[in-house]
């Protein structure tokens, strides 16, 4: 079966020529990072800890700047820390970012008044501007977006490391507009109540490295074949193959074709991977997914991250979970709320009713908890700043309040005060599991 959601390029020389650069170039991520990472997957799929993974929908090449990767990964601490300390289990943090510059679309072209170019498939493929120069797929992107994504690891691992992430910092990662909201005031008692642990921990002697940095994670949909490819090295220790553009990869809804060119691509690396399951996905499908891409059930490896929709994860997710738990299969469970809750409001604008991610979350719960299995994740879309483009929440958004700051370019984000509400909810839920 041929390659699903790949841009046609128009020069083929061209592109042999970007695919060479990017052989050329050293690796974005280390294979013994990855391992790391599936080791800590492990521990999502026996239950041990949850998974926190969250970023943009798609990253443009225009945003990346120490101050957009920090609001990022700020947000992404606050929740986690609320996570961990208020239900008391360990978080894993994994940034969808870093190489999340692609996105399949519904068509493969778009039309405005009586205009058909091809459509937007990101900053990777080609350009947001609905102009024939602008929407040419040009494989020098793929390029730009290495350069990128080495740019943006490099902060994050100088934030991770270099004391942004101590949790002595817990206070200030809640300035500016969150501060002053009721969230703000129940984080800002959360994190007093960290201070009070930390200083009774000092006082007894216990310092340790842990509390001043995290191991943070990259990761991103693998969609187009010829940057993945291109980027997939053989591991000097064990000469396994590894996709060293993130830790993590996954497979998208339109994407998974067990016979496609991505499966083919995922079962062949090492790295800990993906899949997304939509409501079509049957029981058998989720089975014949997990022996493709992962024969020997290693622990860590594959994580189901299911798209239902807030109105059909309750009927369509029982008899996954049932029947997959039932064959053995290690897997990692975890809720991906947003893509299954889109529509187009009044305005024109898409977005997403945070009520309905929230009970698509509640509903994930609801499932794992009568089948007596772990929770595992939350996937989100999400960033550091003040948009608006998902309605509800705390702020109460409307659809006319859409247009005051509606930012992405494909699917709409949680803003970070929602994204927090979204933690402080989640914890609940997590209490109760």
């Amino acid at each position: 079966m041929g390659a699903a959601q790949q841009p046609t390029y128009p020069d083929p020389a061209v592109l042999a020529s970007a695919v060479d650069t990017l052989r050329s170039r050293p690796p974005l991520v280390f294979a013994g990072e990855c391992d790391d990472l599936k080791t800590k997957l492990a521990a999502v799929a026996r239950g041990e800890a949850f998974l926190l993974q969250g970023g943009d929908c798609a990253e443009t090449l225009a945003e990346v700047s120490a101050d957009n990767v920090r609001a990022k990964l700020r947000v992404l601490l606050q929740m986690s820390v609320v996570l961990t300390y208020a239900a008391s289990v360990p978080v894993v943090k994994l940034g969808r970012l870093a190489g999340q510059f692609a996105k399949p679309r519904s068509s493969d072209f778009e039309t405005r008044e009586g205009v058909t170019l091809p459509a937007y498939r990101g900053d990777a493929v080609n350009g947001y501007d609905f102009t024939e120069a602008s929407r040419i797929p040009d494989p020098q992107r793929l390029v730009d977006v290495y350069n990128a994504s080495a740019a943006t690891l490099n902060l994050v691992r100088a934030f991770t490391t270099g004391g942004y992430a101590d949790l002595r910092q817990v206070h200030s990662w809640n300035t500016d507009f969150v501060k002053g909201a009721p969230l703000g005031a129940r984080y800002e008692a959360l994190a007093g109540e960290i201070d009070r642990a930390m200083t009774f921990m000092h006082a007894i002697g216990v310092d340790s490295d842990e509390l001043r940095r995290v191991d943070f994670h990259s990761s991103h949909e693998a969609l187009v074949l010829e940057y993945e490819h291109a980027l997939t090295r053989v591991d000097s220790r064990t000469n396994d193959l590894y996709d060293v553009s993130g830790h993590f990869l996954w497979i998208g809804e339109r994407t998974r074709q067990l016979d496609g060119a991505h499966v083919d691509l995922l079962s062949r690396i090492k790295n800990p991977i993906g899949v997304k399951l939509g409501p079509s996905t049957t029981p058998d499908d989720a089975l014949a997914l997990a022996a493709k891409l992962n024969p020997t059930n290693e622990p860590g490896r594959l994580t189901f991250i299911t798209r239902f929709g807030a109105g059909k994860i309750r009927e369509g997710l029982p008899a996954l979970v049932d029947k997959v738990t039932a064959e053995g299969v290690s897997v990692a469970w975890v809720c991906d709320p947003m893509h299954g809750n889109g529509f187009t409001a009044p305005s024109g604008y898409k977005t997403r009713n945070f009520d309905d991610v929230l009970d698509e979350v509640q509903g994930f719960f609801d499932v794992h908890r009568s089948l007596g299995t772990w929770p595992g994740g939350l996937h989100i879309e999400l960033t550091g700043d003040n948009v608006t483009e998902c309605l509800g929440g705390g702020e109460e958004l409307s659809d006319a309040d859409l247009a005051t700051r509606y930012e992405s370019l494909c699917d709409p984000r949680l803003n970070r005060v929602q994204s927090l509400e979204m933690a402080f909810l989640v914890a609940d839920m997590l209490r109760h599991s």
